[in-house]
């Protein structure tokens, strides 16, 4: 948006021209210098090159800060997402990133320098326009605050509008965030309004955000250009959790603001619900039909693709809403809109989960008939209809007529006809399914190695199984639930030497690891072979972990126990350990949040894992197994899937009061002033495994929010256990570096305490093998104007 309104070679000569005002007018007469800002700000900006000498030096430059502004913001951060599974097209062209014909602004009146009565007041107003420009943000702060004697509202406004007037719209943000720190401020809606715009147009979602929650705490509802603008911005924002917030706000304009969007908002936003995987895309249904029904009581026009898309998420939930499908498709042949192959193909996939071979026979010959020939995952829902109906050779006949249609069959169809017929004991034709989509090279293989291990457990094919174990373990890398399945097997057959060696080896692996499942099976060999020794000590480990024992073997288990102990301990107890509260702390520094009821007397942990980075998806496996006994039971898989999900949370305790006290207090993110008691080795590794990066110099960087004065006491408590860094600012986030030979102090520190099978993405030195590389998001340490002797930038609340 900001290249459509102000071109860099434009933006480039603006800035050159007005630092070189500077030096033109202390040789000049002030007049003649405030006439020449005043029609700077008021005329257009010429695109022409412009001719000027580039030995142009900056104030700010001369300034050794502790902390520097990046010249990028952290909602410009380039997150790459891996998607899995299928997307549904939106193919509606209209985008409301596009549709700049919004309703009308609040009128906003600013005088003009030449109005104002007092020539010392016109002169330090035009001084201030050309010099809070060319300063970072402590340097701008220190600036305004040397004005607080003779500066007043309708001054601070006058430089606010004109900084937005020559698209400096940054420095016009910290203008406004000055503003409301002194005590003469009153809020104005119009100023508010038109920053919050401006920002929005820029995608700098996070400022204008800030600027929308002011207009809200002032009692005052945002105009639709502020609501449409901040929904648009936070769906071309590619951090986590945008689109939630744009949903949030979508919501708040229809409710709050009695608003009726644009079409171009509801096409957009809906189609930012369909862009990501059905499995994800199905807890946005909701959210989808709300929009649905918006467009409806709107009389706008309903494009065929928001049909199409209802139906898709439909067929992706766990119970399908027939009736619901078949209204829309209703509504779709009343509006004179034929079915394509997408609408088709949901239909189906919805009839798989039902098991409605009718109605899959019809959509059937429905493709049959339409346009681009038959869809690989029709084929794979036609397999799963009549898997559901016992039939699992009619499956198996249809798999091969894929072949035969397409040439080839997926990974998909793959997986299902060995599913269908595993679960049908037909064990020679998945074994030789198996063998043939080994040859195929196709990938992944684990769901497949599952369910044939499954069906040799369910038969007592020991032998098999072991074997089968084998193979996977030199084709691929099996996940915990083989481990559990082979587990399971060894113990049945009494190897129970076998077994240990198999669970000290899960324990030892950080990317599979022992849970629940996993401790009652070997607890249960120990108690069926009498080796009550070692089966207390799988009890005590599961009392420390918190696991649930099953019944049958807590009955024998007490038993066993009341003859060498007179008391028996219960897992039960929800009490957080030291490791518990240490890697809490590190997650929290690294970005971890904290939600509170509205009393604040019961809190939750939300955590949130980058699905595209390789650090996150085994950090998060690890957490989710550290904390199991506190999470909220929505959270936990309840078919025994062993797939953990990039999002989960605790349920709601007091016991969670002290964390949110320290580090969200009031709802506002916070460094404790306590932090230099709590900054241990392990802190520091989590905190780096979960909000840190490396990067391709092999220097480490350590992601922090939170104010000025706290980010001073976490660099003075690291720099007093000999770990010395340099900090750079991004909008409203810090970068603590660790860089040359401090990164391998830093290393040696924390090594002990970070993850296995992370090591080699997060080691001192060498190349970055992570997603996230820090490069992509505009982060720098290579200029030297960090000092170890200066304090932090003053203003830093302000961002």
């Amino acid at each position: 948006m900001r290249a459509a309104l102000l071109s860099p070679l434009s933006f480039s000569f603006l800035r050159s021209l007005t630092f070189s005002l500077s030096h033109h007018c202390h040789r000049s007469h002030r007049r003649g210098c405030l006439l020449i800002l005043r029609s700077l700000s008021s005329s257009p900006i010429s695109a022409t090159k412009p001719r000027f000498s580039p030995q142009v030096s900056f104030a700010a430059e001369q300034h050794s800060t502790f902390i520097e502004r990046v010249a990028e913001d952290e909602e410009n951060w380039n997150f790459s997402a891996i998607r899995e599974g299928e997307d549904f097209q939106f193919n509606d062209g209209g985008s409301a990133g596009a549709d700049l014909k919004h309703p009308q602004m609040p009128a906003l009146e600013v005088k003009e320098l030449d109005e104002l009565p007092e020539q010392w007041r016109r002169a330090k107003l035009a001084w201030l326009c050309k010099e809070l420009p060319a300063h970072k943000v402590g340097t701008l702060v220190r600036i305004l605050n040397a004005q607080r004697k003779w500066i007043r509202q309708e001054d601070a406004t006058y430089l606010a509008v004109h900084c937005m007037r020559i698209r400096e719209n940054e420095t016009s943000f910290r203008v406004y965030k000055w503003m409301m720190q002194q005590s003469w401020y009153r809020f104005d809606f119009a100023l508010s309004t038109k920053l919050a715009d401006y920002m929005g147009k820029e995608r700098k979602f996070s400022k204008c955000r800030e600027v929308f929650d002011d207009i809200i705490n002032q009692g005052r509802v945002p105009s639709e250009s502020t609501f449409h603008i901040l929904i648009v911005a936070y769906l071309s924002a590619p951090v986590q959790g945008s689109l939630d917030e744009a949903c949030s706000i979508y919501n708040r304009m229809i409710q709050l603001g009695g608003y009726q969007p644009r079409l171009s908002l509801h096409n957009s936003l809906f189609r930012a619900l369909l862009g990501k995987p059905g499995g994800t895309s199905k807890h946005y249904l909701k959210q989808a039909e709300f929009i649905f029904h918006n467009l409806v009581t709107s009389g706008l026009e309903i494009h065929r693709d928001f049909y199409g898309g209802l139906i898709w998420l439909h067929s992706y939930q766990d119970t399908i809403d027939k009736e619901r499908i078949a209204s829309l498709r209703d509504e779709m042949e009343e509006a004179g809109i034929a079915e394509d192959r997408d609408v088709i193909v949901s239909v189906m996939r919805a009839c798989a989960k039902e098991g409605d071979v009718e109605e899959a026979e019809r959509s059937w010959l429905d493709l049959l008939l339409a346009d681009g020939g038959l869809p690989m995952q029709a084929f794979v829902y036609k397999m799963e209809v009549y898997a559901k109906i016992g039939k699992p050779m009619k499956s198996l006949e249809i798999f091969r007529d894929m072949q035969e249609c397409c040439g080839s069959a997926n990974v998909a169809a793959y997986h299902k006809i060995i599913e269908v017929l595993s679960q049908a004991q037909e064990i020679e034709l998945a074994e030789s399914l198996m063998q043939e989509f080994i040859k195929t090279g196709l990938k992944p293989l684990v769901p497949s190695f599952t369910d044939l291990m499954n069906m040799y457990l369910n038969l007592s094919l020991h032998d098999k199984l072991e074997s089968t174990f084998s193979q996977c373990l030199r084709t691929c890398r099996p996940n915990r639930n083989l481990y559990n399945i082979y587990l399971d097997s060894l113990v049945k057959v009494g190897h129970l030497d076998k077994s240990e060696e198999i669970f000290i080896q899960m324990c030892r692996d950080e990317a599979i690891n022992v849970n629940s499942s996993s401790c009652n099976i070997i607890l249960r060999g120990y108690l069926s072979s009498g080796d009550y020794v070692k089966a207390e000590k799988i009890y005590d480990l599961m009392c420390q972990k918190k696991y649930d024992i099953d019944s049958p073997l807590m009955e024998k288990l007490e038993y066993v126990l009341s003859l060498s102990r007179k008391e028996v301990k219960k897992p039960v107890s929800l009490k957080l350990s030291k490791e518990q509260r240490e890697i809490l702390v590190g997650l929290l520094l690294g970005g971890l949040l904290i939600e509170s009821d509205e009393g604040r007397k019961n809190h939750m942990i939300r955590f949130e894992f980058n699905e595209s980075s390789g650090i996150h998806s085994v950090l998060k496996r690890h957490l989710y197994d550290q904390y199991h006994e506190w999470l909220h039971p929505s959270c936990k898989p309840s078919d025994g899937s062993d797939d953990i999900p990039d999002r989960f949370s605790t349920i709601l305790h007091s016991y969670f009061g002290f964390y949110a006290d320290q580090f969200w207090p009031k709802g506002q993110l916070q460094i404790p002033k306590l932090i230099h008691r709590w900054l241990t080795p392990r802190v520091l590794a989590y905190w780096y495994m979960y909000g840190g990066h490396r990067t391709s110099s092999g220097d480490i960087l350590l992601k922090l929010r939170g104010n000025r004065e706290g980010v001073e006491k976490v660099v003075k408590t690291l720099r007093a256990k000999s770990l010395d860094c340099r900090v750079k600012r991004n909008g409203r986030v810090f970068w603590i570096g660790f860089l040359g030979s401090n990164s391998a102090w830093f290393w040696k520190l924390t090594e002990p305490y970070i993850l296995e099978d992370v090591k080699e993405f997060l080691k001192a030195g060498g190349q970055s093998l992570d997603n996230n590389r820090l490069e992509d998001q505009g982060i720098s340490f290579d200029s030297g104007s960090d000092s170890e002797d200066k304090g932090l930038d003053d203003g830093g609340d302000n961002s």
